[in-house]
Parts: structure tokens; C-alpha cells; sequence
């Protein structure tokens, strides 16, 4: 390959979409192409026609490849899988993301392996497999389909789709058997694909030890990162709900309170990012969380410290969580 290549050093993020024919793909990779802003995402798809990207997006267009003017470029797979990444790579100036649309019928096992594989694992890095399931229309027979399964099981996050066709007792069943194949599933629900996109891209939530083993179908494989989070209680109102709670303070937290905070923090707190400033410590602190799992990294303060902290679910107390927050500040001196 060319050394010219310039190579990110994490190797550029990987988010693959599967799901079963008419679960919502291509109305997902529409929604992000419409609403990613400020990054090159580029899908890799089987065939644009599908996509019916919007004519007033497109730059130009090309027999494999549409550019869009948000960015975002679109390109169809064409031999294979390595192939089309590697061309992609080669033939456009810089991409920051890459999205790439599964067939309804196959397993993502592969795909994902292919990422993780000697032509593409030091150019790419598998970020999340995120699975779509359309709830009007998932019948229990699909369970035993060794596809559908392998998609539950291989899912990062996990899209219950067309949630505002199907009765609420529904949902939760479907709920239910989703988390028997996979026990710490992250469910989202949605209707038309809608979801914020810092739930589902450059989340950093693929581990490749959470791909289903040989051994997967015994039930008792509890993952390592099953870990203390034990608490399952899933609340849920009809619609989607979709909420965030942004929090500010000129007060520092303190170290312990905010970690208390943290190991409280409620299933439905999907995503967090901010900037801490702890009572502890003169550094600043760059805060991810995200499912369960979160980074905190430190550099210099480059001006006076503040505490700013940004959360993202679904159906959040921000009243409830905002009075934890502030109950995490060090009091103000009297």
C-alpha cells in the first residue's frame, strides 16, 4: 500500500449497522448523513438506490461514490468489504468516520471480523455494531433464526424501532427476549431511526470480547463486563423521550460525591462528555461515559476552572439528576 496514506493514529472509527430487511437501516444512515455535522462520514452501502439520498444534498455523483455538501460522502460496496475501505481511503482526501450498512440477511460476525482482521485492523478501529429491530414486525420465530440471533448478540447498542406501532406491553416482552440472548444489551427505543448521534457513533463501545463465542448459545456466558452494575430497572413512557441535562458550576465537585454519582448513575443515562473540576486536584479533567463504561483524561487548565458536564438518555429526571449534581459541588465558602 502507498505510505502517502495519512493513518489516524487510533485508526479511523467503524460503526457497522445490521438488522433484519425493513428494521430501519437505510432510514438510519439517511438520518446520519443528514445530521452529522463538522465530520467526513462516509457509508459504505450495497447500493445507493436504496439509500434515495436527498437530490438537494447531493455535490456530485459518480457510478460508486455520491458527495454530499454536509460532507458526507456515500459509496457503494463494491467486491468486498476490505476493498471498498481501502479504495475509500485512497481516493477521498480525509474521512473521520465510517458507517458501513449490512445486508438484512447476513450475520455481522464476519463484518466485523473483517475490521479486526491483517488488512484493516491497524487503519480502522470497530467502534460499535449497532442492531435495528423493528417491533412491529418481530415475530417470535425470528429468535430461532441463527441471523437474528448472531445480530442480538453481536449488537453494541440495540435499536427497537417503530416502537410508536406497537403497544407498550409489547415493547417490554420484546425487551425481555432480547436481553436473554444478550444479558447487558443497551436498548434504545426509537421511532423512524431517530437517535441522537453521540448514542451511536464514536462511542467506543465494541470490545471484541463481547462477540459471541463458539459457546455464546449457553446461556450462562456472563461477559466479564457484566460487572456490578446489577440494577435493571426499566421504567419506560410510550413515546421516545430522548433528553439530555447540561450542568454548570463555578464550585469544584469533590472526588468521592462525584464517583458516588456516578455508581448510582441510572440505566437510562446513555451518554455523558464534560470538563470536571475536582476539589482534589489542580488538573483539568476531560470526562466520557459511555453505557457503562467511562474515561477521564487530564491535561492544564488553560483559563479559570468551571465545571461543565453534559448527560444523554432516555426519559432522564433532570431534576432529580441536577440536585445530585449539586449535592456533589463542595459548599461555597460562608
Amino acid at each position: 500500500m502507498t505510505t502517502t496514506l495519512e493513518v489516524p493514529k487510533r485508526g479511523l472509527p467503524v460503526t457497522i449497522i445490521t438488522g433484519f430487511l425493513g428494521s430501519g437501516k437505510t432510514t438510519l444512515v439517511n438520518h446520519i448523513l443528514r445530521n452529522q455535522k463538522g465530520m467526513r462520514t462516509a457509508v459504505l452501502v450495497n447500493e445507493f438506490g436504496e439509500i434515495g439520498i436527498d437530490g438537494e444534498l447531493i455535490i456530485s455523483s459518480e457510478e460508486d461514490l455520491v458527495e454530499l455538501n454536509n460532507g458526507c460522502i456515500c459509496c457503494t460496496i463494491r467486491d468486498d468489504i476490505v476493498d471498498s475501505v481501502l479504495r475509500l481511503m485512497e481516493r477521498s482526501d480525509k474521512i473521520d468516520y465510517l458507517v458501513v450498512e449490512t445486508t438484512g440477511l447476513a450475520d455481522p460476525l464476519p463484518v466485523a471480523l473483517t475490521f479486526l482482521g491483517p488488512e484493516l485492523r491497524d487503519l480502522t478501529r470497530l467502534d460499535s455494531i449497532i442492531t435495528l429491530v423493528d417491533a412491529s414486525n418481530f415475530a417470535p420465530d425470528l429468535f430461532h433464526s441463527d441471523v437474528a440471533y448472531s445480530q442480538i448478540a453481536c449488537g453494541d447498542v440495540i435499536l427497537l424501532n417503530k416502537t410508536d406501532l406497537v403497544e407498550a406491553a409489547e415493547i417490554e416482552r420484546l425487551e425481555k427476549r432480547i436481553r436473554e440472548i444478550k444479558e447487558d444489551a443497551r436498548i434504545l427505543r426509537t421511532v423512524n431511526s431517530v437517535v441522537p448521534l453521540e448514542l451511536i457513533l464514536d462511542t467506543d463501545l465494541f470490545q471484541p470480547s463481547s462477540l459471541p463465542q463458539e459457546e455464546a448459545h449457553d446461556a450462562e456466558h456472563d461477559h466479564e463486563h457484566d460487572h456490578e452494575h446489577g440494577h435493571s430497572h426499566h421504567s419506560h413512557i410510550e413515546v421516545e423521550g430522548f433528553n439530555s441535562l447540561s450542568f454548570e458550576s463555578d464550585r469544584p465537585f469533590s472526588l468521592d460525591a462525584f464517583q458516588n454519582f456516578l455508581n448510582e448513575l441510572p440505566e437510562a443515562v446513555f451518554r455523558a462528555k464534560g470538563i470536571l473540576w475536582f476539589e482534589e486536584s489542580p488538573e483539568r479533567y476531560i470526562f466520557h461515559l459511555s453505557g457503562r463504561r467511562y474515561t477521564l483524561s487530564s491535561d492544564e487548565w488553560p483559563r479559570q476552572p468551571k465545571n461543565q458536564l453534559v448527560l444523554i438518555g432516555q426519559h432522564l429526571d433532570t431534576a432529580k439528576l441536577r440536585q445530585k449534581l449539586e449535592a456533589c459541588l463542595v459548599p461555597a465558602p460562608v
